[in-house]
C-alpha cells in the first residue's frame, strides 16, 4: 500500500534530525515538506549522513513561508504534534492524504499557529515526571507509524 501521508518540518534546526525524517518518509512512501527558514543547508553533510542514500528517492518540497505552504498544497487535514497539544495523537483519527505538521527543534511551532489551529493540536504522551519533550525525529517516527497504522487497518 502506498501511503498517502505528508510530513511537514516548520523551521528544522538540526540537520541530522531532518535527514532521518527524510528517510522515514522515503520507508513509508511519505512526502515531505519544509518550511522555511531551515537551521541548515539541504546539501549539510549531516543532512546526507542522516539520509544515506534514500535522499534522492524522497518526495521532498521546501516552501518559502507557512502561507506559501498552504497556497502550493492547499491541505485538507491538518495535525500538529506538540507538548501544546491537550489531546492524545492516539485520539486523532488519520485519513489518505492527511499533513501531519511538527515545529523546530529548539522552540516548537510557530506561536500563531497554536492559537490558529487550536482544535488540531495532538501530543504524544509521555508520562515520566521529567520529559519535556522527544527528539524530533522520534516524534515524526512515532505520529506517521500511528498514522500508517491506521490507514493499514481500512
Amino acid at each position: 500500500m502506498k501511503t498517502p501521508l505528508n510530513v511537514v518540518l516548520v523551521r528544522p534546526e538540526i540537520p541530522h534530525n531532518t535527514g532521518a525524517v527524510g528517510r522515514l518518509c522515503v520507508g513509508l512512501d511519505c512526502r515531505l515538506h519544509l518550511v522555511r527558514p531551515l537551521g541548515f543547508h539541504l546539501s549539510d553533510k549531516y543532512v546526507q549522513r542522516a539520509g544515506l542514500d534514500y535522499w534522492e528517492a524522497l518526495e521532498l518540497t521546501v516552501h518559502d513561508s507557512w502561507e506559501r505552504f498552504l497556497a502550493a498544497e492547499r491541505p485538507e487535514r491538518l495535525f500538529f504534534l506538540s507538548t501544546h497539544g491537550s489531546r492524545s495523537l492516539y485520539e486523532a483519527q488519520f485519513q489518505a492524504g492527511d499533513y501531519l505538521v511538527f515545529g523546530s527543534e529548539g522552540s516548537g511551532l510557530p506561536k500563531e499557529l497554536y492559537e490558529r489551529y487550536a482544535d488540531a493540536l495532538f501530543k504524544i504522551p509521555m508520562p515520566g515526571e521529567h520529559a519535556r519533550s522527544i527528539n524530533l525525529a522520534n516524534a515524526v517516527s512515532i505520529a506517521v507509524y500511528e498514522a500508517y497504522r491506521q490507514l493499514e487497518e481500512d
